[in-house]
């Protein structure tokens, strides 16, 4: 897995757009005292369950490689 060249930002992203995207879907309610691994994990298991993001094989789901994906997925988005 190659790291992104601006992954931190991608990251930075990744978790304000899943935020919105989860709280207009109703699905979720962050709060602030949730952990950034929290609300990444949240995230990525939301956008696979909406079939938005392929999933991992399980035995390859860890924090580095779901914020890998999530910065892929954000590097893609339209803001």
């Amino acid at each position: 897995m190659k790291k992104l060249k601006n992954e931190k930002e991608l990251i930075k992203k990744a978790i304000a757009l899943g935020m919105i995207y989860g709280e207009k879907r109703g699905a979720v309610q962050f709060e602030k005292t949730d952990s950034a691994n929290e609300k990444i994990e949240y995230i990525y298991r939301l956008l696979v369950h909406d079939k938005l993001m392929q999933p991992l094989p399980e035995e390859q789901v860890s924090q580095q490689s779901i914020r890998h994906k999530l910065a892929i997925w954000a590097s893609k988005q339209k803001t």
